[in-house]
């Protein structure tokens, strides 16, 4: 880089480019030689360009090309150091594209910051050049992942070849996002995006992998059958496991899956959840005129554990009933964050309000409410809670689904694997134990429980059983041992495909939180399929075989065709018959055909 030589060290001596260019400095770059690389003649001159350009060490600043001509040959020659600095046509460097989509992708940073640290850097873009950028960091790391393929699959032969973790993640109509990665390495190896996981689709994309990897140690996936029939047909003779958090998410739902949406739709009909958050609101406001001393001593009681009578609580009645109404509300927020089936918030919240409605008939009792609008506020929160409590449907339902709950967490205990007291949550890729000792427990299990003749009535624990039974050679899996160069290894093949589900989830967290909002729907429609790759860029494997003695990536989206990257870009971006949103809302009305109908005789007439 010998013309920017020179700026680049000042710059380094604590000189900010503001202060050594007044207004936009001029660079010349001319061909390194002026000697005809295809025929050896002498070349002239031909022309000068001027461009705009901007990058990291200097910021903006006007890049002048001279260009030479062969009088032979033709040939017509730029300046490779330019080349090595900005794409052809292209006015950001390769060093900006980098730092947007690591900003992007890896800190989770938003446009507008993005923006600002760039603007510190005296590199002028705007909110939606950085998500153009974002999307072209995708695409050039997309291409340098394809173009590293070869010495990959050599790097995965000296780890004893692969394990494939098959994994996706969609929302409401959205495509699915499908993702592979390698068990061992934790690389992302591809992706794709298909409109539903069947066998069709997903049978092309894992038979290039297969051409591009080799056929794997081993597959593990979760119960979709779409994906079943693919693994089987592309990989006949690989050994096939389950991973063992879908398994157990799977078998939960189908447990008793009913039941929860059954006290769901009861709660929802009572609408006790927007009953007692009009309860607390009107609370809160008499609770914010509470002396100081009052909430103290209301604390003090809890510290102490004190017992509470007349003379000590004397004034604290709304502060005691505006606390037990958040702890109702906080019930369908307990659990471990795991989701359903491993949490249960709709029967937590219920239980709460069944304790709840207790513990408020045993005020009048103890003579803690003594004025008459205190004895109002408890008899009106109860009398809310009646039409709950009474339903019978609903406790019956609730009986029901504790007992499968417990049926299940006796399951996970078995297997080791999201237990109900760990800190993990999602991220609980099972307890450290010996298979053979997981299969035990299972096996243990299942006998006890296919012995329980009251249970057994009950169709579910039949099903329970039977999945256990059909998926059991592919639940468990014995340290398998591979030949390598260097000798026999053995490889266990990790229980959970949860390096994927971790990864979805930070994914969408990120996007949600740019976006504000929950449904990430549209996010995933307009998604390059290849995004995940950026996972690969934590994997310092990976990163040693992708930068191929490189200083950073940067260096790296030199040496991709910047002339594919814009076909590619404009293919993404290509949608055949796009639909306005109001178009979509005038289609998805209601009366649509009559409103049509009507216009269409307002024409004839």
């Amino acid at each position: 880089m010998r013309v920017l030589t020179e700026i680049i060290t000042r710059l380094t001596h604590n000189l900010e480019s503001a202060s050594l260019f007044p207004t936009m400095p001029t660079v010349t770059f001319r061909p390194e030689s002026n000697t005809c690389p295809r025929c050896a003649a002498k070349m002239k001159v031909l022309k000068t360009n001027t461009k705009p350009v901007a990058t990291l060490p200097i910021g903006d600043f006007i890049a002048r090309e001279v260009q030479y001509s062969c009088p032979c040959c033709g040939l017509i020659v730029g300046s490779e150091e330019l080349k090595q600095l900005v794409p052809v046509r292209c006015n950001i460097g390769y060093d900006v594209l980098s730092y947007v989509g690591q900003a992007f992708f890896l800190d989770s940073i938003d446009n507008e910051h993005i923006v600002e640290s760039l603007r510190e850097k005296h590199v002028t873009i705007s909110r939606s050049e950085v998500s153009y950028l974002a999307k072209k960091f995708i695409v050039y790391l997309s291409l340098l992942h394809k173009k590293i393929q070869k010495e990959t699959r050599a790097f995965l032969s000296m780890n004893g070849g692969y394990i494939l973790h098959l994994d996706g993640t969609c929302d409401g109509d959205s495509p699915h996002l499908i993702s592979v990665l390698d068990g061992i390495t934790e690389i992302v190896l591809d992706n794709t995006k298909v409109s539903t996981e069947n066998a069709d689709d997903l049978i092309p994309f894992l038979a290039g992998i297969k051409a591009a990897y080799g056929e794997p140690v081993a597959v593990v996936s979760d119960m979709g059958k779409g994906i079943a029939l693919a693994v089987k047909e592309v990989f006949k003779h690989v050994p096939t496991f389950i991973c063992h958090y879908h398994f157990l998410k799977a078998v939960g739902k189908n447990l008793f899956g009913e039941e929860n949406d059954t006290i769901r739709k009861r709660l929802k009909n009572h609408g006790i959840q927007g009953i007692l958050r009009k309860r607390v609101r009107a609370l809160g406001n008499t609770i914010s005129f509470s002396p100081p001393q009052q909430i103290k001593t209301f604390l003090r009681l809890f510290e102490t554990e004190e017992v509470m009578i007349p003379s000590s609580s004397e004034g604290l009645p709304h502060l005691i009933i505006h606390t037990l109404l958040l702890w109702m509300l906080e019930g369908k927020n307990q659990g471990q964050g795991c989701g359903f089936p491993f949490d249960q918030p709709y029967l937590s919240f219920y239980q709460r309000l069944v304790s709840a409605y207790t513990l408020l008939g045993m005020f009048g009792k103890v003579g803690l409410c003594k004025t008459a609008k205190e004895k109002k506020l408890y008899t009106t929160i109860r009398r809310d809670l009646k039409p709950v409590i009474r339903d019978s449907a609903l406790k019956s339902t609730a009986a029901r689904m504790q007992e499968k709950v417990a049926v299940f967490s006796r399951l996970r205990s078995a297997m080791r694997i999201t237990l109900p007291e760990n800190k993990r949550g999602l991220n609980d890729n099972g307890e450290l134990c010996n298979m053979k000792t997981i299969k035990k427990a299972v096996t243990k299990f299942s006998l006890r429980l296919s012995r329980d003749t009251n249970l057994m009535k009950d169709k579910a624990y039949q099903r329970l059983i039977d999945k256990i039974d059909e998926y059991w050679d592919m639940l468990f899996c014995d340290p398998m041992v591979i030949e390598t160069s260097a000798g026999e290894i053995l490889i266990q093949p990790q229980r959970t495909n949860n390096l994927l589900e971790q990864f979805f989830r930070a994914f969408m967290r990120t996007y949600r939180k740019k976006n504000g909002f929950q449904a990430v729907t549209r996010v995933l429609k307009a998604m390059l399929e290849d995004t995940p790759l950026v996972m690969n860029l934590r994997n310092k494997d990976f990163m040693d075989i992708l930068l191929a003695g490189r200083q950073n990536i940067g260096e790296r989206f030199a040496d991709i065709d910047a002339e594919i990257v814009r076909a590619q870009l404009n293919k993404s971006t290509r949608n055949d018959y796009p639909v306005s949103i109001k178009l979509k809302k005038i289609v998805n009305a209601p009366t649509f055909l009559e409103s049509l109908t009507s216009l269409i005789n307002r024409k004839v007439s």
